[in-house]
């Protein structure tokens, strides 16, 4: 194996996420193909593991299992093998010990205390004295969701939580911890995730963990696996330092801006803007990036403003006359009068020629209908589709009211919607004609002195807020009050425009950020996918090549 070739190459290929993983799970691939070493015979060197499984169970060492390993089927192989003669069952050449310390109830002490989690506990006492590869039997996801985060190896003597397993080989200098740990981490969720089971608590029985098929490969190859994990691990830590450099100056990029000075802003502004596209190398930098560009935007900061503008309490005022005279014809509801901002609620100065406002003021609040379970159809010819919250975003309802309807709670595209309930969130409709259920609120400017664009810009601004608001409830609910109240910043009607274009333009930027992320992953995929066949194959199959 060429290591130089793979190190030069992950310099320049290796920061795509997973990549390291993508090259672990070959490793562990190859060297059960048999592509490092010659191929031994699995069926001698399983005698030699159950020669030494007899004599450790003559000592009273270890304890019969009580109930024999059904043969395996090529179904519960990892994907891509097929060769059963190859593998057993783990049960068959190690043993599983559930760990025996309560992990609240551990008292720190000399010795580590493998948990969960990824860093190591300490303990005053220790359950184990070898390597072992350690499983956890609990999903690390909860909620009724089979997930396993890691797996953990560890040597010498230590504690190990109750919620995990221990895998000691039988016969470790033919069977290495080390390599059964790559391997099962390797394919973790075919082998350990797919046998777990529960609704609420979501588990691993160490029976199931004993049931798992496991490759029998030379000691030779193990070892080799062995030195490439040490590889990976500089590669990965290699990774993790470029990457902790990239948040930190795109950081700084960022917070320059959301708490800008009025004097470098511009420069700021442009070094960022230049910058931040080398720097962003994955979507929630990007995801940060477009959250500073909407703070910008609502401050003021991202276009200059226009003395020459209409002031925004013009806007103001003649949005009060339009509802009031809407009021007086019957096409809306009179409101409660609002109390005014308090400074307090400001939470920044705005710039010359702005206002604040409240929601409730500017707009035409709508909050969906009750429809009862019995108005419900999966059948479109029924009648029109109803938007739940989770169709905020998705656009694609997929339920249908039946019977009569009252039109005014029709949404049309355009048409800005919030959920209310649960999943507090907010978009743009850009489905069919559809109905709003309850606990969304579609959000109409009152005039076209307000722009459906800034309004979108507004009411995202908040989302934080009431998020924030509603942390500590059990489930996260906007109570009217807090809709119609929400402070709002108004530019002047011709910044607004000039505001949505700039941000439209920025946002264009990150997709196409987005896009390129795509595109160079899919580029790093197949320049890897060749580079590891180059660097990982025999060179004995290079020079037979070579030769052809």
């Amino acid at each position: 194996m060429n290591a130089e070739l793979l190190l030069d190459a992950f310099e320049r290929l290796g920061d795509e996420p997973g990549t390291v993983q993508r090259l672990r799970r070959l490793i562990v691939g190859l060297a059960i193909s048999g592509k490092f070493e010659a191929a031994m015979d699995p069926a001698n060197l399983l005698k030699e593991i159950e020669a030494r499984m007899r004599n450790l169970l003559q000592q009273g060492v270890l304890r019969k299992r009580q109930h024999a390993a059904q043969p395996l089927t090529p179904d519960e192989l990892p994907e891509g093998f097929n060769s059963l003669e190859k593998f057993v069952r783990l049960g068959n050449i190690a043993r599983i010990e559930k760990g025996q310390t309560g992990i609240m109830r551990a008292m720190p002490g000399a010795f580590p205390l493998v948990v969960t989690g990824e860093e190591r506990g300490t303990c005053d006492h220790f359950d184990f004295d070898g390597a072992a590869a350690i499983v956890p039997l609990v999903s690390s996801a909860g909620h009724g969701k089979a997930s396993l985060q890691r797996l953990h190896y560890q040597d010498g003597k230590f504690a190990l939580g109750s919620i995990l397993a221990a895998i000691f080989p039988y016969a470790p200098d033919l069977v290495s911890a080390r390599f059964l740990f790559e391997y099962l981490t390797a394919f973790k969720d075919e082998l350990l995730v797919s046998r777990m089971i529960g609704t609420a608590n979501v588990s691993l029985s160490v029976g199931k963990v004993a049931d798992v098929p496991v490759p029998l490969i030379l000691p030779a190859t193990q070892r080799k696996v062995d030195e490439l994990m040490g590889l990976c691990d500089r590669l990965e830590a290699a990774r993790a330092g470029r990457e902790a450099v990239r948040d930190r100056l795109a950081a700084a990029s960022l917070t320059r801006l959301d708490a800008p000075d009025p004097e470098t802003f511009q420069s700021d502004a442009r070094f960022a803007l230049d910058a931040l596209p080398a720097l962003t190398t994955r979507r929630d930098q990007i995801k940060a990036l477009r959250q500073t560009i909407l703070n910008l935007a609502v401050r003021g900061k991202l276009v200059p403003q226009d003395p020459n503008d209409e002031r925004a309490s013009e806007l103001l005022r003649r949005i009060a006359a339009e509802k009031a005279r809407l009021v007086k014809a019957g096409e809306i509801r009179k409101l409660k009068p609002v109390p005014d901002i308090s400074a307090e609620e400001q939470d920044f100065y705005t710039p010359l020629g702005w206002t604040w406002s409240r929601l409730g003021e500017l707009t035409l609040i709508t909050q969906g209908f009750a429809f009862s379970s019995g108005d419900f159809s999966n059948n479109e010819s029924d009648g029109p589709p109803l938007i739940k919250i989770g169709d905020i975003g998705s656009n694609s309802p997929d339920v249908f009211i039946k019977g009569t309807f009252d039109k005014e709670y029709m949404v049309q595209p355009g048409d800005l919607l919030l959920g209310l309930s649960g999943s507090i969130k907010c978009a743009i409709w850009r489905g069919p004609i559809a109905l709003l259920n309850q606990r969304i609120a579609r959000i109409l400017p009152a005039t076209s002195d307000l722009t459906d664009g800034w309004l979108l810009l507004a009411v995202d601004s908040c989302l934080g807020k009431w998020r924030s608001e509603t942390s500590k409830l059990t489930v996260q609910n906007i109570r009217s009050s807090q809709l119609f109240e929400a402070p709002i910043p108004l530019p002047p009607l011709a910044e607004q425009h000039r505001i949505v274009a700039k941000v439209d333009e920025l946002m264009g930027l990150c997709d196409r950020l987005e896009a390129s992320l795509t595109d160079t992953a899919d580029t790093r995929r197949r320049l890897l996918d060749a580079l590891l066949a180059e660097a990982l194959a025999p060179f004995a199959d290079r020079d037979m090549e070579a030769a052809v």
